[in-house]
C-alpha cells in the first residue's frame, strides 16, 4: 500500500498483520440471494435487482435524485439520492438493469431506500452472486469500505497455522466448544452462507465468544499485572488507632454499619507494608467524606501527611470545609491549595506543605504541579476519580515517593472515591488493580426523593411548583441539557430558560452556570445559590458533580430523555440532602424512543445506584459509563461487558492461573489485545 493509505490506518491503530485480524467487522450484508421486491419488508436489508422504469432530479429544498425500480414481481421500489454527480444520474438510463444493497422504509409512493450500494449490470450474462456473508468494517476516514475489505482479505490470508496462533490452553476450548483462534478469526470475517447470521449480528456466535474470551482475558492480565507491579512497592505501615478513634467519637452522627464496614477494610490495607489500592464507591451523600476522614487520621498519627484531590474547586473546597469542621478542633492543620491560591498566600502553603505542617492537604489537579512536595506523603485520596486520567492519579502518587518509583520507592497508599457507582461486572473487569469497596447505605435522616416524570406541555405547573417552593424559604434547580439554542437538537437552552424563567418568577433570584462561563463567574454564583442569596438555579449538567445545598429541594431537569440514568440520577442526587421532602422532575418531550421510557421507568422505580448502574450498563455499555480515559474498555473491539458478563468469573479464574503458572503466554495474550495500550498506567 501506499504512505498515505498507511498513514490513514496507523492513525487507527493498524500497522501490524495482527491489528487486521482483529479489525472485526460491525456487521453484515447478504448479498448471497436476491429478494423480490413486493417481498421487501422496512427496516430489513435485501438485495434487489431490476430494471430502471421512472428517473426524476428535484431542486425543492435542496438537489435530489429518485429512481423508481421495477422487477418481475410487478412492484416498485424508489432509490433516493442527496448527493450525486452528472455521470449517476447518466447511468440510470430508463431499462439499465440494476443491482443494489440497502435497508427499504417507508416513503410517499411505497418503499424507499436511501443512498443504496449499487452497480449498473450489463444487459449480457449473469453476474454471480456472493458465496459468503459481507462483512461491513468501522469506517476509516479517507479509506473506502471496498479496500479496507481488501486489506484485511490479504492480512487474513497471511493467518499462520494454529499452533502458531493458538494461546489459549486446549482443555479450556473443548470445556466450552470454542473453537481454535483460526477459525474463529476466519469465521467472523469470512462467515459461510449458511452461518446463523442472526447469532453473528448479536454477537454471541461461539467464534466471537472465543475472541470476546481472550480479549476479557486479556484486559484482566494486563490490569492484575499492573496490581503486582504495584504492590512490588512499598509503603509505610499505618497501624495506631487513637486519633481516628477520638474523630470518631467527636463526630456529630454515627457511622452507618456499611461506613465501619468499608472503614475496616481501608485499616486492614494501611496496616501492611505494600501500597493500598482502594477504591470506595457509594452514592451521593452516602458518607464517603468521612472514611476518608477517618484513613487520613491514620497517616497523621503516625507523624506523616494525607492528601485530598478533587476535579473542581467547588468539591474540594466542600471538603475542605467538612475535614476543617472534623479536624480542626482535634489540632490537624489542614491546608488548601487550588489554582486560585496566588502569590503570598501559595508561598506560605507550599513551605507548609514541604515541612510537614500542613498534616492533611486539600486541592484540585494543583496538588501535583511542580512545586509541589509534600515532607512524607502517606496516603493520597483521589476523589471522583474516574474525572481524572490515571496519569494524573500517577503523578500525586509519585510526589509521596519524592519522584522515585523504583522497585524500592516508598509509595503513599492510595484511596479513590467515586458517586458513580460502577456495577459488579463493570467493577471486576475494569479495575481489577484495584479493591473495591461499596458504601450501599445512606445516613438515616435523608428523605428519598420523589420522582415524577411530565411531558413539557406542563412547564406552567411546574413553573408555579417553584414559586410556592421558593415562598415557603425552599430554593430549586433546573437544568438544560444545552447552552444556546440549537436547530439541530430540539432542546430548551440554558440562556433561554434562565431569561424566560426570570421573568416569570419575578421578584423571585435566578441565577445561571454553564460549562462556558469562566471558572471564578461559576464559582461565585454557585456560591451565592450554596449561601442562599439565590432561589433558583438554572444550570447545565456541570452541576452534576457538585455542591451540598440541603435547602435545595426540587430538581427539574429538563429533556431528561437525552441523558443517561447516570447522568440522571447524579443530578437527582443534588436534592434530598436536608430533611425536607424532596422532588425530582424528570421533564421530557414527545414521543418518547423505547430506551428514553425505560431510563425514565427506572429512575422512578429506584434511588438504588448501584441498580440503576446495573440497568445503565445493560442499556449503554461501558464506554460511556466509566468514560474512556480510565481504561479504554469503550475501546473493546468484540466484548461486551453487559452481553460477556458470563465469561468473567471464568476470565478472573483462568487469569490468576496463568500469572502463576504461565507469565510468558499472559504477557503474548497482552500484547496481542492490549499492546501498548498497557503501559498506561500502574496507578
Amino acid at each position: 500500500m501506499g504512505p498515505r493509505v498507511a498513514e490513514k490506518l496507523a492513525a487507527r491503530g493498524l500497522t501490524t498483520l495482527q491489528d487486521f485480524w482483529l479489525q472485526l467487522p460491525r456487521q453484515y450484508e447478504d448479498r448471497t440471494q436476491i429478494t423480490p421486491i413486493r417481498l421487501l419488508q422496512p427496516g430489513v436489508a435485501a438485495q434487489v435487482e431490476g430494471r430502471v422504469e421512472a428517473v426524476e432530479r428535484g431542486f425543492r429544498y435542496r438537489p435530489m435524485l429518485r429512481v423508481a425500480i421495477g422487477d418481475d414481481s410487478r412492484s416498485v421500489l424508489v432509490l433516493r439520492f442527496f448527493h450525486f454527480r452528472a455521470a449517476q444520474v447518466a447511468q440510470f438510463r430508463i431499462g439499465a438493469r440494476v443491482r443494489l444493497y440497502g435497508t427499504p422504509k417507508p416513503g410517499q409512493h411505497g418503499l424507499e431506500i436511501v443512498h443504496p450500494s449499487y452497480r449498473v449490470l450489463d444487459e449480457e450474462g449473469e453476474v454471480a452472486l456472493g458465496e459468503q456473508l459481507d462483512p461491513v468494517y468501522p469506517a476509516i476516514e479517507g479509506i473506502g469500505p471496498a479496500t479496507l475489505r481488501r486489506l484485511i482479505g490479504y492480512a487474513l490470508d497471511r493467518l499462520p497455522d494454529d499452533a502458531a496462533l493458538e494461546l489459549l490452553p486446549r482443555e479450556l476450548r473443548e470445556r466450552l466448544q470454542l473453537p481454535t483462534l483460526r477459525e474463529a478469526l476466519l469465521t467472523v470475517h469470512r462467515p459461510a452462507v449458511d452461518a446463523d447470521v442472526a447469532a453473528l449480528i448479536a454477537g454471541r456466535h461461539p467464534a466471537q465468544r472465543r475472541l470476546a474470551l481472550e480479549e476479557l482475558l486479556a484486559h484482566h492480565l494486563s490490569l492484575r499485572r499492573q496490581r503486582i507491579s504495584q504492590q512490588a512497592h512499598k509503603s509505610r505501615p499505618l497501624k495506631q488507632m487513637p486519633l481516628a478513634e477520638k474523630l470518631r467519637k467527636a463526630l456529630p452522627f454515627k457511622l452507618t454499619g456499611a461506613q465501619r464496614r468499608v472503614f475496616d477494610e481501608i485499616r486492614a490495607d494501611l496496616a501492611k507494608p505494600s501500597p493500598m489500592l482502594r477504591l470506595v464507591q457509594g452514592d451521593v451523600g452516602s458518607g464517603k467524606t468521612v472514611v476518608a476522614a477517618l484513613a487520613a487520621m491514620l497517616a497523621v498519627q503516625h507523624g506523616r501527611q494525607a492528601a485530598l484531590m478533587a476535579p473542581t474547586e467547588l468539591l474540594a473546597e466542600q471538603h475542605l470545609n467538612n475535614l476543617r469542621r472534623w479536624l480542626e478542633p482535634l489540632g490537624v492543620r489542614v491546608a488548601w491549595l487550588a489554582g486560585k491560591v496566588t502569590g503570598r498566600a501559595r508561598k506560605a502553603v507550599l513551605e507548609q506543605v514541604a515541612n510537614g505542617e500542613a498534616q492533611v492537604v486539600v486541592g484540585t489537579h494543583a496538588l501535583m504541579q511542580e512545586g509541589v512536595a509534600f515532607r512524607d506523603l502517606a496516603l493520597a485520596i483521589v476523589d471522583e476519580q474516574h474525572r481524572f486520567g490515571v496519569h494524573q492519579r500517577l503523578a500525586l502518587r509519585d510526589k509521596g515517593a519524592g519522584g522515585a518509583v523504583g522497585d524500592d520507592a516508598i509509595v503513599p497508599h492510595q484511596l479513590v472515591m467515586t458517586a458513580t457507582p460502577i456495577p459488579r461486572t463493570l467493577a471486576m473487569t475494569a479495575y481489577a488493580d484495584l479493591d473495591v469497596s461499596a458504601i450501599d447505605e445512606l445516613p438515616p435522616g435523608r428523605t428519598p426523593v420523589q420522582t415524577v416524570a411530565l411531558s413539557e406541555e406542563r412547564r406552567p405547573e411546574l413553573v408555579q411548583r417553584i414559586r410556592t417552593a421558593c415562598a415557603e424559604g425552599r430554593q430549586a434547580y433546573w437544568v438544560c441539557t444545552l447552552i444556546d439554542d440549537s436547530d439541530e437538537v430540539i432542546a430548551q437552552a440554558a440562556q433561554t430558560t434562565f431569561e424566560e424563567l426570570s421573568q416569570q418568577l419575578a421578584p423571585l433570584r435566578v441565577g445561571l452556570v454553564h460549562g462556558r462561563m469562566k471558572a471564578k463567574e461559576k464559582q461565585e454564583t454557585m456560591r451565592a445559590f450554596k449561601d442562599g442569596e439565590l432561589d433558583l438555579l438554572v444550570a447545565t449538567t456541570v452541576i452534576e458533580v457538585g455542591v451540598d445545598v440541603p435547602n435545595a429541594s426540587l430538581m427539574i431537569i429538563e429533556n431528561a430523555e437525552r441523558l443517561g440514568l447516570a447522568q440522571l440520577h447524579q443530578l437527582r442526587g443534588r436534592v434530598g440532602r436536608g430533611s425536607a421532602a424532596s422532588s425530582c422532575v424528570l421533564l421530557y418531550r414527545s414521543p418518547l424512543s423505547g430506551l428514553a421510557r425505560q431510563r425514565l421507568d427506572t429512575m422512578r422505580k429506584t434511588h438504588d445506584g448501584f441498580v440503576i448502574a446495573e440497568k445503565d450498563l445493560e442499556l449503554r455499555g461501558p464506554g460511556e459509563l466509566l468514560g474512556t480515559r480510565q481504561t479504554g474498555l469503550a475501546g473493546f473491539r468484540v466484548a461486551d461487558l453487559a452481553r460477556d458478563a458470563d465469561l468473567l468469573p471464568l476470565v478472573q479464574e483462568l487469569g490468576e492461573r496463568l500469572l502463576k503458572t504461565s507469565p510468558e503466554l499472559a504477557e503474548r495474550i497482552v500484547s496481542r489485545w492490549v499492546g501498548g495500550a498497557a503501559r498506561y498506567a500502574s496507578a
